[in-house]
């Protein structure tokens, strides 16, 4: 992950992210999910703050949070809402367990989690939904594992790279376990909400007291209570 911090890997990322197909789709989808009234938002891994700004134009709320553990990234975003003063822009590798930040009631992230091991993607997954208030939203637009072999080389295909030019950094994961991490966590209406090839954005909600209670519930006796 060290190539990260090189001011030079980050501007060829950047320029690659740019031309990557059907991004546009999966943020406007995303967007289309967004909550009518967002108070508060964090964005992990949040790059040149792309994703955030989006959100941004489209909601507006009083509190804003741009995580990222790339110095070129960090600095980027300091730039970029240098004029915003209701953006925080924090300094942190995903790698180790998130500092304290408050609550939000959305947490977003765009093409960073695919980094971590296996094991922090669950863990993180975890400190998200702690994180969130009652009644909000996680949306991971991620870059996922292809179910097979060939459905991978069409992808890098499609991108227009050679084996030798994947990112070594990379721990792609498949949609079905992380979906199932979600409900395993707590997430309600979990969900791929769209999917080309290997970008996917995966959601999940995290349930009102009065849902929580109920699942609770269900899961101490084996189903979910009655009305």
């Amino acid at each position: 992950m060290s190539e990260w911090k090189e001011p030079d890997h980050v501007d060829a990322y950047l320029e690659r992210a740019e031309r990557i197909p059907h991004r546009a789709e999966g943020e406007a989808v995303l967007l289309e999910e967004l909550p009518r009234e967002v108070r508060s938002v964090l964005d992990l891994g949040s790059g040149d703050g792309r994703l955030l700004g989006l959100v941004l134009g489209a909601r507006s709320p009083s509190r804003a949070v741009a995580l990222d553990f790339s110095p070129p990234m960090v600095e980027r975003l300091r730039r970029r809402f240098a004029s915003d003063p209701r953006v925080e822009v924090v300094e942190h590798d995903l790698a180790l367990p998130l500092p304290p930040l408050g609550r939000f009631d959305l947490v977003l992230s765009s093409f960073a989690i695919h980094h971590l091991e296996h094991d922090r993607k669950r863990v993180l997954y975890g400190e998200v939904y702690d994180l969130l208030e009652d009644g909000g939203l996680f949306c991971n637009l991620e870059h996922v594992a292809s179910a097979t072999a060939r459905l991978h080389e069409r992808f890098l295909e499609e991108m227009g790279i050679g084996p030798d030019q994947e990112d070594p950094s990379n721990r792609l994961l498949d949609v079905e376990t992380q979906l199932r991490w979600f409900r395993e966590i707590g997430f309600a209406d979990v969900d791929c909400l769209w999917k080309w090839r290997e970008l996917a954005l995966l959601v999940g909600w995290k349930p009102r007291r009065p849902e929580l209670r109920r699942k609770r519930e269900g899961q101490r006796w084996g189903t979910e209570p009655p009305g």
